[in-house]
This record gives structure tokens, sequence and C-alpha cells, in this order.
């Protein structure tokens, strides 16, 4: 199986494909006709790298590529030092700066290069938005473009295969997630050690190598209370009682979380808090695969008791996925009376309501009248029939 130079997927089909990561096009263009620093954040093993070395192929530029680890690097790009930083550089159209937030003072270096070289083209990837942006943020104010990359969205297989084999590939989808090594991969076995591998390892690396973090293993903890009330209300004080930690460190914990791309918040939706809850939250994870192996199942949706909390993270991440991807503003969230009616999703975008409840069986479901009195009618149902239309 061919794991270099492109993104390569392998099916039931046999058919041996390149993934088109959908913002890889607009990148493009900003490196070509923008006079700005391009920073690319996602998770780990999302293919920051990977679609990094496409553009840098497509864009046709000289190109100094460096890997944050190199330490003769990491001297010259904290130095502050225009001479050091015009020598790395000399001869070069394009920077390309691979996992940015291993070096320090990054921000300030990058103004510097960007303000005294302006023909230089810059690229920079980082896989912690909370290292990468505090430190480039200030300095970078009105000279940077920021990207993020997730994990494989159904919109980017979708230029790959027909509805019928994305359908045919949901389940794969909900139980595995959508890694690119994990499309990449054939063998149920070899998904379960790769997701093994990537929870255990991956996802925490960031947080816990330059975060002063005081009992690591806790968050761990509260990433797999978080998986098994995907879809479910979350009481911060009910989470510090059960790992007993302190509501500060578990808000703090959670954040890092959010900005590591490893869960992502959906907060209520309130505009008369009297009869609807306005200060509670929902989690859900940015890969179901993810989800799975915290809690230790794989099993397919038949043999499962949480196949529609499944179904719901699903379509919300894969929601998110699409409004980042086609940079569409939207402000996301859950709605719920004190009286106990709900819908799953909300969307506001330009002061309209859009309500939609996620449904994994047939079952039929009217708008709840407490809504649409108060916010208009815009409701829909989105279950194994339309969800296309919803994430495409």
């Amino acid at each position: 199986m061919v794991k270099h130079k492109y993104l390569y997927i392998c099916t039931n089909y046999t058919l041996i494909m390149e993934i088109n990561r959908l913002i890889k096009t607009q990148i493009i263009s900003d490196l070509k006709h923008l006079n700005k620093v391009v920073l690319l954040y996602g998770p780990r093993q999302a293919g920051k790298t990977t679609i990094s070395k496409h553009i840098i192929q497509e864009i046709s530029l000289k190109t100094l590529m460096i890997n944050a680890d190199q330490s003769k690097y990491i001297d010259v790009l904290s130095s502050r030092d225009l001479g050091k930083l015009r020598s790395l550089v000399a001869g070069y159209e394009l920077l390309f700066i691979d996992e940015g937030q291993r070096i320090p003072e990054i921000g300030i270096n990058l103004k510097i290069l960007h303000d005294e070289l302006p023909e230089l083209k810059i690229l920079v990837t980082g896989s912690s938005s909370f290292l990468l942006s505090g430190r480039v943020s200030e300095s970078l104010s009105g000279r940077k473009k920021i990207y993020t990359l997730l994990p494989v969205s159904m919109q980017e297989l979708a230029g790959i295969y027909n509805r019928f084999e994305l359908n045919d590939q949901l389940e794969e989808r909900l139980i595995f997630g959508s890694y690119p090594e994990i499309i990449n991969t054939m063998s149920h076995s070899e998904k379960e050690e790769y997701l093994r591998d990537i929870s255990s390892s991956f996802i925490f690396k960031d947080i816990l190598e330059l975060e002063m973090i005081k009992y690591p293993l806790k968050i761990r903890d509260l990433l797999k209370l978080l998986a098994y009330q995907v879809g479910s209300q979350v009481s911060i004080h009910e989470l510090g009682n059960k790992l007993g930690l302190n509501r500060d460190t578990v808000e703090r914990y959670l954040f890092l979380l959010e900005q590591s791309f490893v869960i992502f918040k959906l907060p209520a939706f309130s505009h008369n808090p009297r009869k609807e809850i306005s200060k509670s939250q929902k989690y859900y994870f940015y890969d179901t695969g993810i989800r799975n192996i915290l809690i230790d199942n794989m099993k397919y949706l038949h043999d499962r008791n949480d196949s529609g909390a499944l179904w719901e993270n699903f379509i919300i991440a894969e929601r998110r996925k699409y409004l980042i991807y086609n940079q569409k503003n939207a402000n996301c969230y859950f709605w719920r009376t004190y009286s106990g009616t709900e819908i799953d999703y909300v969307e506001e975008i330009m002061e309209e309501y859009y309500a939609y409840e996620i449904k994994s069986g047939k079952s039929k479901t009217r708008i709840p009248i407490s809504w649409s009195g108060e916010y208009g009618s815009n409701f829909q149902i989105i279950s194994k029939v339309n969800y296309l239309e919803f994430i495409l």
C-alpha cells in the first residue's frame, strides 16, 4: 500500500485514490496572492505535514523545509536576529516550518521575517493551537491567515466516492473515525491498534510535554467520562467530584483538550433564562474513533447500546468540519427547557435560527411549539436518509 508522497485510501472496492483536502486550494491561493503568514493548525496525525508537502509541490517555489525538532533551526528561529534569519532563508522563496509551536518566541521571529523580507512566503504548521496561536496572535496581528485541518471529512470523501459508497462506508466512519491513517488501513485489528496508539500518546503529547499538568492521568479519565456522556449535558461540578479535582482544574483541562482538537463544546441556547437552560454545555469528539477507543467499545452498531449518541456525535462533528472548511459563520448550540423539551442542534446565522433533531432511527419528531413560537419554524430531522445533504 502506498503511503508516501500522497495520501491514498483503499476500500472494499479495491480503489486507491488521493484524498483532496478541501483547504489546500485556498492555502495555495493565499500563499501566492496574500502577503501574510499562513498558519495551519490541527490535531496530530490529521495530515498537516502531508497537505503541506502537496502545497509545496504544487506551488513550485524554492522551499526551505524545516522540522522544528532540529536544534540548529530552533536556535536561529528563536534568535530575534535579523542577520541570522536572513542568512537562513537566503535564496529561498518559501519557508515551511513543521510543528512550529516547539520554537521559543516563534511569533516575534515570524514577524521579523514577514516585515523585513516581505517577498518570502511562510507556511507554519502547529498541532496545538493554544501553544502556537498564543505565541503568534499578538506578534502577527494583521499579518496572518489561519486554517484548521481536522480528521478527513465526509465532504472530502465525497470527492472520491458517490453517495451509495459513502453510505456503504458509514458504519466504518462511525466506529473507527476518519483519521487519514484509519482510512488508509484495511483490517479491523490494524485500525484498533492505531486508535489505541494515538489515544494513548499523540493526543496528549503536547499537553503533557508543554503544559504544567499536575495530574496527567486525570485528563484521560476526564475524556472517558465525556465519552460516556456524549449527547448529554455535562456538569463541571459532577466531573470534578468524580475525578477528585476542583472546578478550575476541570475547566482548564477541558480548555486544553478543546484547543488541542480532541473535543469541542456545544453551549446551551437561551433567550429566556426563566424557561430555558442557559448555563450548561455538551461535549463532542472531533473523531468518533477516538471516542470509541477511550471507552474500549469498538463493536459494530448492532451490538451497541449507544448508537444514538454515536450518531449524534458523528453528525455534529461532520457539520462542524463543513462549517470550518467552507468558511461559514454560525453560532452553534443545543436547546433545552426546564420542563425537558429539547432540540439536539441549533445554528444561529445572521439572526436566523435553524433547529435540527438528529435521529439514528425512523422515529418522527415534530418541532416543539415552545421553540417555533419563540424562534421560528426552521426545523429539520437529520436521519440516515438525508444526512449527506446536511454535511456535504
